[in-house]
């Protein structure tokens, strides 16, 4: 179901496994702005499905970043690590619907199973390596397969593909074909047993849960937007509209990672920086 929420809520969505940098510190802000520009609310997710990489520390250090950034958000915040019904509860759905089925492939029986791809294929995808199929029709059952993946094949019957309005980078209406969802993202993971869900079903679910009517993110994450609108049709969810903004980038050209512990907001605020220093560093005004 695609159209805007009203009214205005956007969310920032960090997961506690390191420190942030300048490139979340640009993102929450930009997402803050644009909430406040628009009379509405600025959301703070802490997305730690992750259990064995996220950190308490890193958690507080989340907390205590942001607030120095001069930022608010309503409380308490949502935590993913809380919400696993909400999360079976959607793959129930999309298993009854026949979407899905079970896995048992390793990442080398996928490599070794993509050594001489089709000519024309790409086998780089949101999970590095196009999964190529190999258990879509074996019926494995979950004792036997610890995955649980995508029928994309079957999530795109009777569509020419999925759409969806950008307002950042590239704004106006993106249609992104049924044939570049198969080949370029393929049967995604939906859920492991040593992971629990994946990141793609829980942001889209909790995304539907909050209300969020503009998702605020960096442009690197636009090439899985189509992916994560077609599990919102399959759920009978709302669709966002997307701002993907511009990356922060090292003085080589490189995105930012939170291995980055040189622009680790927290290493700045103790060389002395302050949150107008990170703001002229971004291009910000000193608004907050």
């Amino acid at each position: 179901m695609a159209g805007a929420l009203t009214p205005y809520k956007t969310r920032f969505a960090p997961s506690p496994t390191g420190a942030l940098h300048l490139g979340h510190a640009y993102s929450a802000l930009i997402g803050s702005r644009r909430a406040m520009n628009q009379g509405g609310q600025f959301l703070l997710r802490i997305e730690d499905i992750d259990k064995p990489r996220c950190k308490s520390a890193f958690e507080g250090a989340i907390f205590t970043d942001l607030r120095w950034l001069g930022l608010s958000w309503p409380s308490p915040v949502l935590r993913q690590s809380l919400r696993s019904l909400a999360y079976q509860t959607a793959l129930n759905t999309l298993q009854m619907r026949g979407l899905t089925y079970q896995c048992a492939c390793t990442r080398a029986d996928i490599r070794a199973a993509l050594s001489a791809p089709q000519e024309g294929s790409s086998p780089i995808g949101p999970e590095v390596l196009i999964y190529p199929g190999t258990c879509r029709n074996t019926g494995l059952s979950p004792d036997m397969a610890p995955t649980l993946r995508l029928n994309m094949t079957a999530a795109l019957a009777g569509r020419k593909g999925v759409e969806f309005t950008e307002t950042g980078e590239n704004a106006g209406m993106h249609f992104v074909s049924a044939q570049e969802l198969l080949d370029r993202i393929g049967d995604v993971v939906l859920a492991r047993k040593d992971i629990g869900v994946s990141y793609h079903l829980a942001v889209v679910t909790d995304d539907g849960f909050q209300q969020i009517s503009e998702v605020v993110r960096g442009l690197d994450l636009q090439p899985i937007t189509a992916l994560q609108v077609l599990l919102q049709e399959h759920l009978g969810l709302q669709t966002p509209l997307y701002h993907h903004h511009r990356l922060i980038r090292d003085a080589a050209g490189k995105r930012l990672a939170k291995r980055d512990d040189a622009r680790a907001l927290a290493l700045l605020r103790d060389q002395g920086l302050s949150a107008h220093d990170v703001l002229d560093r971004l291009g910000l005004d000193h608004r907050v």
